[in-house]
C-alpha cells in the first residue's frame, strides 16, 4: 500500500487522468518511497500543459508557468504540478534558455539529473524506470542519466547535489560519474554562493558527511566554495576525524572554523552569505571553546555560554581531544544557581535606590559582580543578602 502522503495526491492525478492526461509521481519522492526513507512531500509531473491544468482545476496559482509548474490548491492541500518539458542549452550552466513542453514522460524523465531521481510513479504504486533508477538504488550508485559532462555543463549545481546524495544516503558515485566531477569542477564558479552554500550545508547536516567533505577534496569541488581554496590539508584533517558524522550541521560549522586563520574568521562566514544570526552564535561559540580548551568548564563559562552553546563546544571539544565530558554538561548546566541575569532578585533600580546614585556603566559592573557572585554560589540569590553583601564589600 502506498503511504498516505501518495494516497492523498491520488485525486489528484485521477483527475488529470480523466481529463485524458497521463499524470504521475516524480522525483525525490518515488526515490525515498523505493529506499523507506520518509517523505515529505510530493511533485506531480503531468502531459497537460500549464493553461490545461489550469483548467481541470478550480484553485490555482502561477508560480513557475514559464517553466510549466502550476501550484494547485486541492481540499487543504497544495501540489506543483509540472508539464513534461525538454530544455534547450544552459548559457549560465545553470537554468535552461529555453523550455519545451511536450506530451512524453520518458523524453521528459531523459533531462533530469541522476537515475535514482528519473523514475516516475502512478496512483497505483507502478513504477516507470527507463534508466534504471532502481537497479542504481539497490547497487548504492549514483548515476548521471545519459552523459555526466553534459549534465554537469547543463546545471553545475548537479556536481554539488551528487556529493549531496552521498553524504545523505552512504551511496558511492558510479565512475563516468565521478570522473566527470574531477574533470569539470570548475564549472561550479558560474553557481550563486547562496545556491553552492544551501548545497554544502546538506551536505553538514547529513549522516555521512564524511564521505562527502573528502568527495569535495578528491574532486577540487572544494576549491570552487567560498574561501576553502587555501585550506585544503586543514579540510582534509576535519573530514578524517571520526566523531565528525556524528556533528549537527552547526556543530560542523563550528569545527570546520576552528581551522580558519582567526584573522580570517569573519571575512569566512560572510563569504558563504550565511544568516547573521548564525555568524553571531558560531562567533560566540568559538570563544567559548576557546576558553574551554584553555581552562575547562567552569561555572561562569557554562553560565555565559548556555545550554546550546556549551553543548556545541563540548561536542566539537570532543571531535577534537578524547578527553571530552559531554554527558555531564547538561547536569552541570542545570546546577547552576540561575541561567540569566533576568533571574537575579535584584534590578539596577535596586542599586541605584539603595546607593541614592543615578544610574551609569557602575550599576551594570555591580550586576555583573553580583551575577558571578551567585553563580559560584558564594552568595544566595535573595535580594536581602544580596543588599548586605555589597554593603559588606563597600560596593554601595
Amino acid at each position: 500500500m502506498l503511504p498516505t502522503i501518495f494516497q492523498q495526491a491520488v485525486p489528484v492525478l485521477k483527475k488529470l487522468e480523466k481529463a485524458g492526461f497521463e499524470a504521475y509521481f516524480v522525483g525525490g519522492s518515488v526515490r525515498d518511497f523505493i529506499l523507506g526513507r520518509t517523505i515529505n512531500d510530493v511533485d506531480i509531473a503531468t502531459s497537460a500543459y500549464p493553461e490545461e491544468v489550469k483548467r481541470i482545476f478550480q484553485k490555482t496559482i502561477d508560480i513557475g508557468i514559464d517553466h510549466g509548474t502550476v501550484l494547485v490548491l486541492e481540499g487543504e492541500r497544495e501540489y506543483e504540478i509540472t508539464t513534461f518539458r525538454t530544455e534547450s542549452s544552459y548559457a549560465d550552466f545553470r537554468r535552461p534558455d529555453k523550455v519545451e513542453f511536450i506530451r512524453s514522460l520518458e523524453e521528459d524523465l531523459k533531462r533530469r539529473d541522476f537515475t535514482m531521481n528519473s523514475m516516475a510513479m502512478d496512483g497505483e504504486g507502478r513504477v516507470r524506470d527507463p534508466f534504471q533508477g532502481k537497479k542504481d538504488i539497490h547497487n548504492k550508485l549514483i548515476r548521471t542519466v545519459g552523459s555526466p559532462e553534459l549534465r554537469f555543463s547543463e546545471d553545475a549545481l548537479r556536481m554539488m547535489r551528487a556529493v549531496r546524495f552521498v553524504s545523505q544516503l552512504g551511496f558511492e558515485l558510479e565512475a563516468s560519474t565521478l570522473t566527470a566531477l574531477e574533470e569539470h569542477s570548475k564549472l561550479l564558479q558560474h553557481i550563486a554562493v547562496e545556491r553552492k552554500t544551501m548545497e554544502f550545508e546538506k551536505i553538514l547536516d547529513s549522516t555521512w558527511k564524511q564521505e562527502g567533505l573528502n568527495l569535495l577534496i578528491r574532486t577540487g569541488l572544494y576549491k570552487e566554495l567560498p574561501h576553502l581554496i587555501n585550506y585544503h590539508q586543514q579540510l582534509q584533517e576535519a573530514a578524517s576525524l571520526s566523531g565528525l558524522d556524528k556533528l549537527t550541521k552547526e556543530q560542523t560549522w563550528l569545527l570546520l572554523l576552528t581551522y580558519i586563520r582567526e584573522e580570517e574568521r569573519g571575512v569566512f562566514l560572510k563569504g558563504w552569505r550565511l544568516p547573521t544570526k548564525m555568524i553571531k552564535y558560531r562567533a560566540k561559540e568559538l570563544d567559548i571553546l576557546k576558553e574551554r580548551k584553555a581552562s575547562g568548564w567552569t561555572k561562569p563559562l557554562l553560565f555565559r555560554a548556555g545550554l546550546e552553546a556549551a553543548l556545541n563546544v563540548e561536542k566539537v571539544y570532543g571531535c577534537l581531544n578524547p578527553q571530552a565530558d559531554e554527558e555531564n554538561i547538561r547536569e552541570h548546566y542545570h546546577k547552576l544557581a540561575i541561567f540569566s541575569r533576568q533571574q537575579l532578585d535584584v534590578t539596577g533600580s535596586d542599586l541605584m535606590a539603595w546607593a541614592d546614585k543615578k544610574g551609569g556603566p557602575w550599576v551594570k559592573e555591580i550586576l555583573y559582580e553580583v551575577e558571578t557572585a551567585i553563580i559560584n554560589e558564594t552568595l544566595t540569590n535573595e535580594k536581602e543578602e544580596i543588599r548586605r553583601w555589597l554593603k559588606a564589600c563597600n560596593r554601595l
